[in-house]
C-alpha cells in the first residue's frame, strides 16, 4: 500500500502545472480517484477533498484499489468467458495500471475499447497513451448526454451495435444527482445494447438500517462530496439494482466489490468502505 503521508509530502511540493484549459482550482472526480490510487495526476483542490473523505473513511484508498480489481475481474470474465470483444467504458477516469484495453488484449489483442470521460485531463493523457492504437480510443463526453456518446463518430467507428457490447459504468452513476435522471440515462444506454451484451456497475452504497453505523458514515461522506464537489450519492441496494432494469444479474449479484468472483479468498480488511462500495454485472438476454 502506498505511504499516504509520503505521497502527501511529495504532493505539497509539486508545482500545479496542468494542460491548457484545465481548471486546477476545483476538484475533479477523476483526479480525486487518481489520488486515492496513489497517482500523481492530481492537484491541491483534489487532494484537499480527498483528505476530507479520508477523515471519515481512512480505508478509502483500499476501496479505490478494490474498484480497480473488480474492473479487472469483470473484463477478464467478459472477454475470456463471455466472448465480448468490444467495450464502452463511460467515466473511465485517468489511465492507471490495468486499463480495460490492457486486460482485454490479454485474451484478444483485437478487442476494441472506447473510453469516455468529461475531464479534459483524461483526454490528454488517454490520447498520449493510445497514440498509435487502432483498436482503442478516448473521447471527451458527458454521461448526462447519452445520445451524444452513442452517436459519437469515434464510438460508431469502433463499436458495432449489432454485436454484443460490454458497457462499463464504474464509479460514475453515483456522481449523477437524482434530478439528473440516472435511471433514465442507464435505461437509454441499456436500450442501445444488442442481445448478449453486458452491463457492469460499481456504485457508492448506503446500507440503511441493515448497518446503521455504516449508513451514518455514508451520509456524512455524501454531505462532504456534495458540499465540495457538488455531486455524490450513496444509494440503496434497490436503487442500484434498478440500473440493470430487467436484465439478468450474474451471480453473486450486487455485492461488496471484493466479493464479486474473487480470484482468491485473501484477507480483505472490513473497513468503513467495505459495505459502501458495491458492484454487479448483468446480461441482456
Amino acid at each position: 500500500m502506498p505511504d499516504r503521508d509520503e505521497d502527501r509530502n511529495v504532493a505539497e511540493d509539486r508545482p500545479e502545472h496542468a494542460p491548457s484549459g484545465i481548471d486546477v482550482s476545483k476538484p475533479s472526480i477523476s483526479r480525486v480517484y487518481d489520488f486515492m490510487l496513489g497517482g500523481k495526476d492530481n492537484f491541491a483542490a483534489d487532494r484537499q477533498l480527498a483528505e476530507m473523505a479520508l477523515k471519515i473513511a481512512p480505508d478509502a484508498p483500499a476501496a479505490a484499489r478494490s474498484n480497480r480489481e473488480f474492473l479487472r475481474r469483470v473484463v477478464r470474465h467478459l472477454t475470456a468467458e463471455a466472448g465480448i470483444r468490444q467495450f464502452l467504458d463511460i467515466g473511465s477516469g485517468l489511465p492507471s495500471q490495468g486499463n480495460v484495453h490492457e486486460i482485454a488484449h490479454e485474451t484478444d489483442p483485437e478487442t476494441r475499447v472506447v473510453y469516455v470521460d468529461n475531464d479534459p485531463m483524461v483526454l490528454v493523457h488517454g490520447r498520449a497513451l493510445l497514440d498509435k492504437s487502432d483498436t482503442t480510443t478516448v473521447i471527451q463526453a458527458d454521461i448526462r448526454e447519452p445520445d451524444a456518446i452513442l452517436e459519437h463518430p469515434q464510438v460508431r467507428k469502433l463499436i458495432d451495435f449489432n454485436e454484443p457490447v460490454g458497457l462499463l459504468l464504474f464509479s460514475i452513476l453515483h456522481h449523477l444527482n437524482d434530478e439528473e435522471d440516472p435511471d433514465g440515462i442507464a435505461a437509454r444506454l441499456r436500450d442501445a445494447l444488442p442481445s448478449g451484451s453486458y452491463i457492469a456497475v460499481s456504485h457508492f452504497h448506503n446500507p440503511g438500517a441493515e448497518r446503521p453505523v455504516v449508513s451514518q458514515q455514508a451520509a456524512e461522506a455524501e454531505r462532504i462530496f456534495n458540499e465540495n464537489l457538488g455531486t455524490g450519492r450513496w444509494r440503496t441496494r434497490e436503487e442500484i439494482l434498478g440500473y440493470f432494469g430487467d436484465l439478468e444479474v450474474l451471480e453473486p449479484g450486487l455485492v461488496p466489490l471484493v466479493e464479486w468472483r474473487p480470484d482468491s479468498y485473501d484477507d480483505h480488511e472490513v473497513g468503513i468502505t467495505y459495505y459502501t462500495y458495491v458492484g454487479g454485472v448483468a446480461r441482456k438476454p
